[in-house]
């Protein structure tokens, strides 16, 4: 059990969790949470998420990018402690797990939603398992192409924000699109750290990411980029939308993301930064929390 747990990885969970939680946290602050439906989008994401931990875990061994150069936590199909058949079958299960978890989400929360919004949520869920799957396995992985970036935001910001806050009110309501790109870009950064991390090792397989691509130097200026627009964001949402002096209460969480690119621009040892990523996953969950406390204070 404990090397599933490993290869489930853990500590990217409160990352996934963060935009289903902004989503509920802006639905109560309108008046129209659901318990049910916060706990199935929590639920899906959760089976989403290890999903793609598994399918990268099996991607990078079958396609030859995890070697003895990769500095991060072993992994479960290249340390042999998996076979890759029976990795496949856990994509598979947790493929159906994340199916089922959706379409009961959907069945619960769209009952009285227009025409044709459930075949929307449908493909959207389709489009979360393929990409799930396909950013490392398959045969042209998108993540090897250094596109994962933006399926991250995509993903992590837009669809998880806006997604989990129609499946509450059953509104669109486009004014979340700043601080659903802040929940997004603050998810783009715990990758962009993973990527400067491994961007050694990825250059030697041809794993050609935004790191590997830029180099180091300009990987470090980018994630000063994604943390300053993501800060810049949430301020102006706050500033267009200000009530009420506690929803500056995520201000607090700031430090923590400066501290962050302070650290990614400083070490050099990529055992040095692994422990960023799990900082800066945290400091994005309580950056919602704060966000979200704020709002309905």
């Amino acid at each position: 059990m404990s090397r599933w747990i490993d290869a489930a990885r853990p500590r990217t969970l409160p990352l996934a969790l963060s935009c289903i939680l902004m989503g509920s946290f802006m639905a109560a602050a309108h008046g129209q949470f659901s318990a049910p439906i916060a706990l199935l989008s929590a639920l899906t994401t959760i089976f989403l998420q290890v999903l793609s931990n598994f399918a990268n875990d099996y991607g990078d061994a079958v396609n030859g990018k995890d070697t003895e150069l990769r500095q991060g936590p072993r992994r479960a199909v290249h340390s042999g402690q998996i076979t890759p058949k029976t990795m496949l079958r856990a994509i598979g299960l947790f493929s159906v797990l994340a199916l089922a978890s959706g379409l009961s989400l959907l069945y619960l929360a769209l009952q009285k939603a227009p025409a044709g919004t459930f075949w929307v949520f449908l493909g959207l869920g389709l489009a979360c398992i393929f990409a799930a799957i396909t950013y490392t396995a398959g045969k042209r992985p998108y993540g090897y192409l250094g596109l994962g970036d933006l399926s991250v935001l995509i993903f992590f910001g837009w669809v998880g924000v806006l997604g989990s806050y129609y499946l509450h009110t059953l509104v669109w309501n486009w004014d979340l699109l700043l601080p659903a790109t802040s929940c997004g870009l603050f998810a783009v950064a715990v990758l962009n750290i993973n990527n400067i991390r491994d961007i050694e090792s990825d250059r030697a397989t041809g794993k050609n990411s935004i790191p590997v691509r830029l180099g180091r130097a300009r990987a470090v200026k980018y994630h000063w980029l994604i943390l300053s627009v993501g800060m810049l964001g949430i301020l102006l949402y706050t500033l267009i939308h200000f009530t009420h002096v506690s929803q500056w209460l995520f201000l607090l969480s700031f430090p923590l993301f400066i501290r962050n690119g302070w650290a990614v621009s400083r070490l050099q040892k990529p055992a040095e930064l692994d422990p960023y990523l799990k900082q800066m996953a945290l400091s994005t969950l309580l950056f919602v929390v704060l966000f979200g406390l704020g709002l309905v204070l």
